[in-house]
């Protein structure tokens, strides 16, 4: 071989090293209504009352108020043996925060032993999937 054909030999292999490390480090941005997985299980850190199971932690891009968002879908069921209500938090990395209380409302009653309580948290202003997330749920006091 001669000296240009190892020049261009060694270029073409730094040129398909670079490309190979591109298209490792990109992120796939979900499409808007394609359930995903909010976050690797080593990026969520999650303490869950011993009288709650997770059933589901997904996330969802849709529509909220006009843009697309970021949405966690979380169930959450009542394994103890007395009727339960569940406070959920979510707190991301880079600051923004989402959660409430399961049931919203105590109107029907609180979440019988068994049963599951489903809810969906908005992140405004947040249209992909987030690094590390904290996720904590804890019983009311009665």
């Amino acid at each position: 071989m001669n000296q240009s054909k190892i020049k261009f030999s060694w270029l073409l292999l730094i040129f398909a090293a670079g490309v190979l490390v591109l298209t490792g480090c990109m992120t796939v941005t979900p499409k808007p209504g394609e359930v995903f997985s909010c976050a690797k299980d080593s990026d969520l850190n999650k303490i869950i009352a011993p009288e709650a199971s997770l059933e589901d932690f997904s996330c969802v891009i849709k529509r909220y108020e006009g843009a697309d968002t970021l949405h966690f879908n979380v169930a959450v069921k009542n394994i103890s043996n007395e009727d339960q209500r569940f406070k959920v938090n979510i707190f991301l990395e880079n600051g923004k925060a989402v959660g409430g209380l399961l049931p919203t409302s105590t109107k029907k009653g609180l979440i019988k032993p068994g049963e599951t309580a489903k809810f969906t948290y908005p992140v405004m202003a947040m249209n992909a999937s987030p690094g590390k997330i904290d996720l904590i749920i804890k019983t009311m006091s009665k």
